[in-house]
């Protein structure tokens, strides 16, 4: 048919529509791909857009478009290649996330992300684009709720779309979706649908792509703090060795760096540590690790308490207050404190203290006397800081929660660490964990305490509670 309408439009015009109208758009399936430096070979900048839909009326869904630009070894080259609701641009000023729409009402796309591939640092081999619904395990929301979920690229000028992936696939508790990922091959820029489900959070995907930055593979922009997880900068990396006694002195050197880092170095707050010691963890305590974990938080009181002291509780079924922690009565502190080590069940020698507090897990009943000491006993303006060791084997979360949420209202932070357990069961929901007058508590794990760095331990240990502060002074929990 003579395309009439656009008779009155000049020739370049009608070749440039034309072209428009008979370069469809490409629709994927799920591990489909698209070749896009060939089907576009002049398109530099372009956009990536997420949209989906609710089938329940009435509720609201917070959906959340992350991305993760990683390098040739699978993983981001330093954590501000990881693009989401609290950092929407990339260093490299290639990516640009057009910000959170909560709700996902609305026409067209739900999320859109610029891409400049002119910009792209060439460390960058793979770009990958994950959507989470925010809090869905606690709300009970999965994206079998979800329907006409898509995301498609498009000509950021033009706005013409070149290819779309419709998501079809059958989903049941999947909370979190690998949704697409743009990747160099043979030097040409190509998109692939991936479509894969998982029943997790956006932190597991963190856990996925950011792992521990080698010295040699920093070879882009230096290191800027991220918001959810970050790394050591020191060049030696040398892992804790649990075997031997620290040096007080070196990590307070080291602690103190990451302290004006982050701002809070003249920072004044109550200290305090929770130690695992139920069944579980006795090799934990023969092998010395928790003594070396002990030893690390000895300088976070001495830099940061109000009188330089580490308040210390152990809990197994029950729990007890043990004396404070100094410097100068640090050595040897755990087995002095736990007691020599007794033979149980004819086969297993444990410290006496494991033995007497039982080899269960009862955090509700220690959280409690957290509370109790900080808020009745010893109340005070300042914020407290609380680590808490344990292995996991979590089973009262109702009684967890219920504790957490009620110290909200409280100038009381609680940092969690996992240490070479699992099943830490409500732990590592806290993020997404709701009814809180405000986020109070965070966690990490570690598989091995020998395998990160004393920098990489103080910058996990610290990463939330900056943040925290500043939060809870606009909510009027400190002064």
């Amino acid at each position: 048919m003579p395309p009439l309408f656009l008779s009155n439009v000049s020739d370049k015009q009608q070749n440039f529509n034309l072209e428009d109208i008979y370069k469809m758009e490409i629709e994927l399936t799920k591990g489909g791909r698209f070749n896009l430096s060939k089907e576009a070979p002049n398109l530099k900048k372009l956009a990536i857009g997420l949209g989906w839909q609710v089938n329940q009326a009435g509720q609201t869904y917070d959906i959340d478009a992350s991305v993760f630009m990683l390098g040739a070894n699978g993983k981001v080259p330093n954590e501000k290649y990881f693009v989401f609701y609290n950092n929407l641009q990339s260093p490299d000023g290639s990516l640009r996330h057009l910000g959170d729409n909560r709700t996902g009402e609305g026409k067209g796309d739900d999320e859109t992300i610029y891409v400049d591939l002119t910009k792209v640092n060439s460390a960058i081999q793979e770009i990958v684009f994950v959507v989470t619904i925010h809090e869905g395990q606690e709300k009970n929301q999965n994206f079998s709720q979800i329907k006409n979920a898509f995301i498609k690229i498009y000509n950021q000028e033009a706005r013409r779309s070149l290819a779309r992936y419709n998501l079809r696939e059958a989903f049941s508790q999947e909370t979190a979706l690998e949704f697409g990922r743009l990747y160099k091959k043979d030097g040409e820029w190509r998109f692939q649908a991936v479509g894969e489900g998982y029943n997790t959070g956006l932190q597991s995907f963190v856990d996925k792509y950011i792992v521990e930055i080698k010295q040699e593979e920093k070879k882009v922009e230096p290191k800027v703090e991220s918001s959810v997880i970050t790394h050591s900068q020191n060049t030696k990396q040398q892992h804790i060795d649990i075997t031997k006694k620290a040096d007080i002195s070196l990590l307070k050197s080291k602690l103190g760096i990451i302290l004006q880092k982050k701002g809070i170095d003249n920072v004044v707050a109550r200290v305090a540590l929770v130690l695992d010691i139920s069944g579980s963890m006795l090799h934990q305590y023969t092998s010395g690790a928790v003594q070396a974990f002990l030893e690390r938080i000895v300088p976070v009181a001495s830099r940061l308490d109000d009188d330089g002291k580490l308040d210390v509780w152990f809990f197994g079924s029950t729990f007890k207050r043990t004396k404070s922690v100094k410097e100068t009565n640090l050595d040897s502190y755990i087995r002095e404190e736990c007691g020599g080590m007794k033979r149980a069940l004819l086969v297993f020698k444990m410290p006496s203290l494991m033995l007497e507090l039982g080899g269960g897990n009862n955090e509700p009943l220690v959280l409690r006397d957290l509370i109790k000491k900080y808020t009745q006993e010893e109340p005070s303006n300042l914020p407290t800081f609380i680590v808490f060791l344990s292995d996991g084997g979590v089973t009262d979360e109702k009684g967890i929660k219920e504790a957490i949420v009620d110290a909200a209202k409280y100038p009381i932070f609680w940092q969690f660490v996992g240490l070479a357990g699992s099943n830490y069961g409500i732990l590592e929901r806290l993020d997404n964990m709701s009814g809180r007058f405000i986020d109070n508590a965070n966690f990490f794990h570690l598989d091995d305490l020998g395998q990160i760095t004393d920098e990489q331990l103080y910058e996990r240990l610290l990463n939330e509670f900056p943040n925290w502060m500043k939060k809870a002074r606009l909510k009027g929990i400190l002064s």
